[in-house]
């Protein structure tokens, strides 16, 4: 039994009840094969056994009041997973379905998505099974001081400094932060995705969006491909589709899809700028957490109730709702369709299996962990802004996002193609991603 195949084993016998764990993990540990060849020193310090083992998990009660006076009980995570490279750095989702293995997969996930960025920030990843959806600003104001008044102890600039995520936008942050600083007594930088008055980065709102877009064309461009004219199927309505589609157009590309929990909407003409990217947002902030309205709105649209738009046909795929939204019957559906590549914009939003089928019959993938980083990159960016107490413009911030992902995109080319892979970018990234946290982990001892 190889050394990736124990690992494994003991894994899934540890959390047989965290699927999504499993399955990211497994995802890594296979791809990273070549590079445990070459070092067995790594197997020596049992490397894998503490890179697939968080470095300290954290749970606890989250007691807050409804408008109704009663009294509602979540329960709130934190998961550190590796410091390595620096402070744990992930965001806090609030959703229903949040238990271990959603915040551990995450978080895995995040330490090779941190180091892809080449800044110097470890992987972590928290949040609650609390639905924002229908509450009221005052219940999720008590809810967020709840949640701090316990995750405050274990938090700060030099230790961790969470972010947003699902269900977790600028209302929960400001919430969040003004509860750790009354907490704290300091102002410090240790939430990202803040507002711009009170230390937040120029152009977070759209960053992983224009990140995925970034990464997007320079898959395209290593084959003599431009964005200009392509159409494209985008899941998910909120900030990470948004600023996807909103980059998209841009660079003259036509998006035909948007998503959500309630179905998907097709619009031939193209959910093009101005107006139908204003009510992407629009959407968003009412807090009903649907699509359907848009093709009330705009002539021309049509809604599919409870169905997902991967049978649409396009040049290019961009999921950006949530994990596991492309299986099998999906991928099979992709391919009927000639598609050629899918860039990924949510965390792990395909199925091992789907990936491995999509791979086999020639589509191009770009991963989530490389493709989706630019978020946590412009997260780290805040982190700088708020330590040298200055503000960065929106084109200083434009220009460091797209350096970093034109770097993670050709880093992990050049690991794929160093390991005798082709231009293999699943397995680039993560061969790249774990080398950095290898060395890193080495360096400092058993610890």
């Amino acid at each position: 039994m190889s050394y990736v195949e124990r690992v494994l084993d003991e894994l899934k016998r540890k959390n047989s009840n965290e699927p999504e764990f499993i399955q990211a993990v497994t995802e890594v540990l296979e791809s990273i094969k070549p590079v445990l060849d070459k070092n067995p020193q790594y197997e020596a310090a049992a490397l894998l056994e503490r890179i697939v083992e968080p470095e300290r998990q954290i749970w606890f009660r989250v007691p807050w009041v409804d408008d109704n006076g009663k009294v509602q009980v979540n329960r709130g995570f934190r998961i550190q997973f590796n410091s390595a490279i620096g402070p744990y750095k992930g965001g806090l989702r609030f959703a229903p379905n949040v238990y271990s293995g959603i915040i551990k997969f995450l978080g895995f996930e995040q330490i090779f998505k941190n180091s892809l960025t080449g800044l110097p920030i470890g992987g972590g990843k928290g949040g609650a099974d609390f639905d924002p959806s229908g509450k009221s600003d005052a219940e999720i104001m008590r809810f967020c001081q709840s949640f701090m008044t316990e995750l405050y102890r274990h938090i700060g600039p030099e230790t961790d400094v969470p972010a947003g995520d699902l269900g977790v936008g600028a209302r929960e942050i400001g919430y969040l932060f003004g509860q750790y600083k009354r907490l704290r007594n300091a102002y410090e930088g240790v939430l990202t995705g803040k507002g711009l008055p009170y230390g937040g980065l120029n152009g977070r709102t759209e960053a992983t969006g224009y990140g995925i877009v970034f990464f997007a064309r320079e898959m395209l461009a290593h084959f003599g491909e431009k964005l200009a004219g392509k159409e494209v199927v985008v899941s998910g309505f909120g900030n990470v589709a948004w600023g996807t589609v909103r980059k998209l157009n841009e660079l003259g590309a036509k998006v035909v899809t948007i998503s959500g929990p309630d179905g998907y909407i097709y619009d031939p003409d193209g959910v093009t700028a101005g107006e139908k990217e204003d009510f992407m947002l629009e959407l968003r902030s009412s807090g009903k957490n649907i699509c359907a309205p848009y093709a009330d709105k705009f002539k021309g649209a049509k809604f599919f109730p409870g169905e997902k738009p991967w049978g649409v046909k396009a040049d290019l795929y961009i999921p950006c709702a949530t994990q596991n939204e492309i299986t099998m019957k999906e991928a099979e559906l992709m391919v009927k369709n000639g598609c050629k590549f899918l860039c990924e914009g949510s965390n792990m939003p395909t199925t091992n299996d789907a990936m491995a089928y999509l791979a086999d019959n020639g589509v191009v993938i770009g991963p989530s962990k490389a493709a989706n980083a630019g978020g946590v990159a412009c997260s780290c960016i805040e982190m700088g802004q708020n330590a040298g107490h200055t503000v960065f413009s929106p084109e200083q911030v434009y220009a460091q996002l797209e350096t970093i992902m034109v770097g993670i995109h050709d880093n992990a080319a050049a690991a794929s193609e160093e390991y005798g892979l082709g231009y293999n970018l699943v397995a680039g990234a993560n061969i790249a991603g774990f080398k950095k946290i290898a060395e890193a982990m080495m360096a400092q001892g058993i610890c």
